[in-house]
């Protein structure tokens, strides 16, 4: 198939959303690093670099053709297995806010949730592909992926990372249902995985605090409540229109995590409801475009890959624009493209390159539905 240049109306908003992801990251960044490190651009230079590499990434992803990526699946599995076994092992991961996720590689923080993401999602599709004509088959199709999907989910809770664990469960549901699994299936693992997800919750103290105050923050707004109520107090101070860039009042040591987990909490107080606003919009173009290229492409494996990098980006923007808006329980997942943070963005930029590169191979015109076999069963 003759390929086609790369979807423009994924890459504008992407690169629409890593410049303001700068903006916000220099503005709600310059008071904590200024107080703390006497460096008001630290973070804002930090994230600059990695957005120079993120770039870089994003066009090797989109100049290597995708369809090579299932020789890489074997050691997608081995480096996502021996990342999150050396997570767990005493002394060789930095513990952040309750979570043991980070690698420190020599001057460089590394987070590898983001690359076992991607991987997860590579495995999945290559399997889901390979397994399509049985999948309506619990043992012989959906047993298999549902394995992998449980083992690297235990080894992150294990990590305390119970955030990037629903993301990744809700993306893999999502992929499951894409690649045609009974809903008689889907349904019963769903109510497994909100089981498993509230037993998550009440069996440590500091998540079952966070959900506590997530039901009513104003009953401990000086502890637990705290983030959540600042995080309000910058929405609503916002207004329609913003108290402009730059201004924000909560930035100033009021919002913990200003500039990673709670950034759009700033976005929204200093470019109001309009700025907010558009932001959900460039995720939603996001979302239609990436399902319009899984829908295209002729290629099984190719459609399940781009529904799982969009699945991702969506269930992470969902995911932290809800924490913010008081929606769901604090998870200590960022924004998209947006949230300082090297990995997450490097990582988030490659899967976005894969999806344009995929886009290249989808067909110019739609002369007629393309057929498809679903099976399932209500």
């Amino acid at each position: 198939m003759k390929r086609r240049s790369v979807d423009w109306y994924i890459l504008i908003p992407v690169l629409l959303l890593v410049s303001t992801g700068l903006i916000m990251v220099l503005s709600a960044s310059s008071a904590f690093a200024s107080a703390k490190f006497g460096k008001p651009f630290l973070f804002f230079y930090k994230q600059a670099i990695w957005s120079c590499l993120s770039i870089c990434g994003l066009i090797f992803a989109a100049n290597f053709e995708y369809k090579r990526l299932k020789r890489l699946v074997g050691p997608a599995l081995f480096i996502t297995l021996l990342l999150l076994v050396l997570l767990l092992i005493p002394g060789v991961a930095d513990t952040r806010n309750g979570a043991n996720s980070w690698l420190q590689l020599g001057p460089v923080s590394f987070q590898p949730s983001e690359l076992v993401k991607l991987c997860t999602i590579l495995i999945l599709a290559r399997v889901l592909a390979n397994k399509q004509d049985k999948i309506s088959f619990f043992q012989e199709g959906l047993l298999p992926p549902i394995f992998i999907i449980g083992v690297i989910c235990v080894l992150i809770v294990l990590e305390k990372d119970l955030g990037t664990t629903m993301a990744l469960a809700f993306t893999s549901f999502v992929m499951l249902f894409a690649a045609g699994a009974r809903l008689s299936h889907l349904t019963p693992l769903a109510l497994t995985g909100a089981v498993l997800a509230s037993a998550a919750v009440f069996s440590e103290k500091y998540r079952l605090a966070r959900f506590i105050a997530f039901m009513n923050p104003y009953a401990d707004p000086r502890g637990t409540g705290y983030q959540i109520i600042q995080s309000l107090y910058a929405i609503g101070s916002g207004g329609v229109m913003g108290v402009g860039l730059g201004h924000s009042k909560q930035k100033f040591l009021y919002l913990p995590e200003s500039y990673t987990d709670f950034i759009y909490s700033v976005l929204a107080e200093e470019l109001g409801f309009i700025g907010g606003l558009f932001i959900i919009i460039l995720f939603i173009i996001i979302l239609v475009r990436g399902l319009r290229i899984a829908y295209n492409i002729d290629d099984s494996f190719g459609s399940l890959l781009a529904i799982g990098i969009t699945s991702m980006i969506t269930v992470e923007a969902i995911m932290n624009i809800s924490v913010a808006t008081g929606s769901m329980p604090v998870t200590g997942i960022t924004l998209p493209f947006i949230s300082y943070g090297g990995s997450s963005l490097f990582f988030k930029m490659v899967g976005v390159g894969i999806l344009l590169n995929i886009s290249k191979y989808c067909p110019e015109k739609q002369t007629a539905v393309k057929e498809t076999t679903v099976l399932t069963d209500y």
